[in-house]
């Protein structure tokens, strides 16, 4: 490939038609199901597919055909297929649900209003993952326009990835024979540690959420009366915490969810971190006086991609501040968010956390852990030697810098799917989400010129695999 007219055509093509594309899609509230039950009712999900779709039909690729599948009752899924000009097959994946609002936004920003501040473009969903649909086709596009083979590709766009992909298996068994055994999955929704340069994920953690409930009375009661009588449940939940986590440093305090971290991904972490360094840390919006569990880049680096962690995201029974009076509260409940190893049993962990948190409550105490999803991770298989050379070659090309590859501290569940489903095939899983680009907080951006960079290091990887298979 011409690597000089890729990068203009990519430039030329985010300027004036994907880019107002994408600001109308970052106007569009089309939440995860988890997050707007009446999603449906809603049809935002239905705007977003049906802008996407009108995009792509002005595309000009040929062999192009693309439609919305609508499963009866489940978030609807863009399909494309593109012929290929060289043997094999390579499915690119991404997905155009969305995150909830969250609080905390900048002044003159907005999760459902597109803005562009310093070549960042600011919006709910622009970065993950609104970009995916439009980078695939793009890079497919250029591959055309010079003349270069490349395989036939199908291109899955799911509407239901940040509520655990819930919708995502039975619409992979409805289009089984479509998708056919594809020899490269290119994942476009994962992170990368800095804007210099192209990274590649080489694992995910699993995720267990699920709701712990303490309930002691059955209303609530003057606290001057209860308290020393009852047991407080919020020192219940403190309690049953406790056999889940050590609350001084962080550690889970269940044996069973740890594995060992392999020599590889250990390595793959001291690389990252030399590169780096106090940036593993600074990426994170840090309140002023407050410090990083460790000074070491590399064992943050493993914490975050290789250990077992919780965090509270949610709770329930507890009053407002303003609300709040001399009342000792009947029941608390919290949702509690557990990461897993990449190759951690999740099933297992999830039967392991109910019975650590329910057996011999405190008290008597009506306990209760209900999962709501337990997702396996997943890690990657080694890297074949024509995929490994391009990736390095798009790094080179369209960043001018070697490429890296780390674990992810995430979840993509249709990684982990795949992959069981499809031993053989090669992954190449990357992103956009580098640092404070905070894809399910405040101030979520797209940064303008990494995903251009992205995008062609892509048609490096699609222009490989067909000279491969030719």
């Amino acid at each position: 490939m011409d690597s000089a007219l890729t990068a203009r055509r990519i430039d030329e093509e985010w300027t004036h038609s994907i880019q107002p594309s994408l600001e109308a899609y970052i106007r569009i509230p089309n939440k995860s199901p988890t997050f707007d039950p009446d999603w449906e009712q809603h049809g935002h999900m239905d705007r977003a597919a049906a802008l996407l779709l009108d995009w792509c039909r002005t595309q000009p690729v040929q062999g192009l055909s693309i439609e919305v599948i609508r499963l009866p009752g489940r978030t609807p899924l863009i399909y494309a297929e593109v012929q290929g000009t060289a043997p094999g097959r390579v499915l690119l994946y991404g997905h155009f649900d969305k995150q909830p609002e969250f609080t905390g936004w900048a002044a003159g920003l907005d999760p459902w209003q597109p803005v562009v501040r310093d070549g960042k473009l600011y919006g709910r969903g622009g970065a993950d993952d609104g970009y995916a649909l439009y980078s695939s086709l793009l890079a497919i596009r250029l591959l055309q326009e010079q003349g270069v083979p490349h395989a036939s590709c199908a291109i899955l766009i799911e509407g239901s990835e940040e509520s655990g992909s819930i919708d995502l298996p039975a619409y992979v068994e409805h289009l089984a024979e479509r998708l056919g055994t594809p020899d490269l999955v290119i994942c476009l929704d994962a992170e990368c540690g800095n804007y210099e340069q192209f990274w590649r994920t080489t694992s995910l953690r699993g995720n267990l959420v699920g709701t712990l409930t303490v309930e002691v009375l059955t209303e609530g009661v003057h606290s001057g009366m209860g308290t020393g009588i009852a047991p407080s449940p919020f020192r219940l939940l403190r309690g049953l915490l406790d056999r889940l986590e050590n609350v001084h440093t962080g550690d889970i305090a269940l044996e069973e969810l740890h594995v060992p971290t392999p020599q590889a991904r250990t390595a793959e972490a001291r690389a990252a971190a030399a590169v780096l360094g106090a940036a593993v840390a600074g990426k994170l919006p840090f309140a002023a006086g407050v410090r990083a569990v460790s000074n070491d880049p590399t064992e943050l680096l493993l914490n975050s991609t290789w250990k077992p962690t919780l965090t509270i995201t949610g709770a329930d029974g507890l009053p407002a501040l303003g609300s709040a009076g001399n009342v000792l509260l009947p029941r608390v409940a919290a949702k509690l968010s557990l990461r897993l190893p990449p190759t951690l049993d999740a099933a297992m962990a999830a039967a392991r956390v109910k019975t650590a948190l329910e057996r011999d409550p405190p008290y008597g105490a009506r306990v209760s852990f209900e999962v709501s999803s337990s997702l396996a991770g997943w890690d990657a298989p080694p890297l074949a030697p024509w995929l490994a050379a391009a990736i390095d070659l798009g790094s080179a090309r369209y960043f001018g810098r070697p490429a890296l590859a780390m674990g992810t501290g995430g979840s993509i569940p249709f990684i982990g799917m795949l992959a069981a489903r499809y031993p053989a095939t090669q992954f190449l899983v990357t992103g956009v989400l580098g640092p404070q680009s905070n894809a399910h907080g405040p101030n979520e951006f797209l940064h303008l010129d990494v995903v251009r960079r992205v995008t062609g290091c892509v048609c490096e990887v699609l222009a490989a695999h067909g000279r491969r298979t030719s």
